[in-house]
């Protein structure tokens, strides 16, 4: 099972790509700096919930 920090960094990160694309699309620097901000959060909140993952399986492996 997957921790829920993983999946909602991942949709942060899509977010966030989402933004990126947006903003640079339309010339919008603000947006597209949003949107890089929001991936490398959602990336941070994906990597903790990998870690969080790793855990747990090491607990049940015990």
């Amino acid at each position: 099972m997957m921790d829920k920090d993983r999946i909602a960094g991942a949709a942060r990160q899509a977010k966030g790509a989402v933004k990126q694309a947006a903003g640079k699309l339309v010339g919008d620097q603000k947006l597209q700096a949003e949107g890089t901000a929001d991936k490398a959060a959602g990336k941070m909140k994906s990597a903790v919930g990998g870690a969080k993952d790793t855990a747990r399986d090491a607990v049940k492996r015990k």
